[in-house]
């Protein structure tokens, strides 16, 4: 691997990029997170199914996996800067449209729509660090990924407050400010470059390095890890809440709680987990304590649910570490910001393809088998097929590096 550049001041020369990731952040989760508190707010005024619920509920992966496909060829035509202001364009249009829904259809084709915009965001993320600043991936990653993990228990805590005063209509819409918000620094950025060298700077990407990554274990060891948080956590925030009434004999207000323990959880590693790796190389022991508590939590629920609820429900809540350790990794395991597009934008895509499977397919078992022993058994599966991907990850190496000694030159 190439060495790390040495670190410079984060505001130097980069102000615009800084203050853009930020709010980009707070963005791509708050549009997502401001409508499931409201939903009885909208079925006031329309019908809003069942169906319709369970889809809401499953497009964000659904959506993700088609937009981590799309944004690197997006990527490629229009460059990042670009695709980011596009990207929160469109999210303000679904925002807007989404508060002025009529009935469940446009509720539904508003939601995916903002979704898409959001799944390209999730891919660009890591390459917008890696190319602003790659003297400081791990403490850009902690603070980006630190401001998604807090503007997912925002919206849920303004939303109803500001439904009551002002109608669920402008609860919604409001979220389309901050999206809008997030477009400028960018817009700036841009017009600034324009000015300085008459065209913006697109480095161009070969169109074949997206493909090269179906051949390479490292990039398929950090799927794998994606793959894993994922799993844990939409199969949580599906089915924790039916799984401990039931098996914890918990109130249903209690459930809440509990699983807003399971997301707060997120918060600290959000915090550590980039710094602890970027700065000292602490794969192996957060991949340890991720594997560890995961397969813990698991097996408390499966064999004494009641007996320490909160420390099973909490211990899960820390096994999707390995998210920030892929965001992490996306920019460490890849030596330009061309590759560290094309590296998210599969992981993300194959993976979101994977975890829209297990949701559905946790409750189609626990309905096929009547309780929730085989469902806690899969999980225990997938977090165990974790650990064969942390011997080829920990490995200082970047998928450039992968390629030449596998394939030849890079380029």
């Amino acid at each position: 691997m190439s060495p790390t550049p040495p670190a410079r001041p984060l505001w130097r020369g980069r102000a615009l990029a800084l203050i853009g990731i930020v709010l980009f952040a707070f963005s791509l989760r708050s549009a997502v997170a401001s409508l499931s508190p409201l939903l009885d707010h909208v079925a006031r005024d329309f019908a809003v199914s069942a169906l319709v619920v369970g889809l809401i509920g499953t497009a964000p992966p659904v959506c993700y996996a088609i937009s981590g496909l799309l944004t690197p060829v997006l990527e490629r035509r229009f460059g990042l800067e670009r695709l980011v202001v596009t990207a929160m364009a469109v999210a303000v249009v679904g925002l807007v449209a989404r508060s002025l829904s009529v009935d469940s259809l446009t509720l539904l084709a508003s939601t995916a729509i903002i979704f898409a915009a959001v799944g390209a965001g999730n891919v660009l993320l890591p390459p917008l660090v890696k190319k602003h600043f790659p003297d400081r991936i791990g403490v850009m990653t902690t603070i980006y990924s630190t401001t998604m993990a807090a503007s997912t228990f925002l919206p849920p805590l303004l939303a109803v407050p500001v439904a009551d005063a002002a109608g669920w209509r402008v609860s919604l819409g409001l979220w389309a400010l901050f999206a809008g918000l997030a477009t400028i620094p960018w817009v700036a950025l841009l017009v600034r470059e324009h000015g300085r060298s008459g065209d913006v700077d697109i480095e161009t990407a070969n169109p074949r390095v997206f493909g090269r990554m179906w051949r390479l274990p490292l990039v398929w060891a950090l799927t794998v890890i994606f793959v894993v948080s994922g799993t844990l956590a939409y199969t949580s925030f599906a089915w924790l809440p039916t799984l401990l009434v039931q098996t914890a004999g918990v109130s249903n207000a209690e459930a809440g709680a509990l699983l807003s323990l399971f997301a707060f959880m997120g918060l600290p590693a959000s915090l550590a987990v980039p710094v602890l790796v970027s700065r000292y190389n602490a794969i192996v022991p957060l991949f340890t304590v991720a594997v560890l508590s995961g397969l813990a939590g698991i097996a408390g629920l499966l064999f004494a649910p009641a007996a320490a609820t909160w420390l099973w429900v909490g211990l899960l809540g820390t096994a999707p570490l390995f998210f920030p350790l892929t965001l992490v990794l996306l920019g460490l395991r890849s030596r330009t910001h061309e590759a560290s597009v094309a590296l998210s934008g599969f992981v993300q895509s194959i993976g979101y393809a994977i975890v829209a499977v297990f949701p559905v397919g946790i409750g189609l078992l626990h309905d096929a088998t009547g309780g929730w022993t085989a469902p806690l058994i899969v999980l225990g599966i997938v977090v165990a097929a974790a650990v064969p991907a942390g011997f080829v990850i920990v490995r200082p190496h970047s998928v450039e590096d992968e390629w030449e000694r596998r394939h030849g030159a890079w380029s």
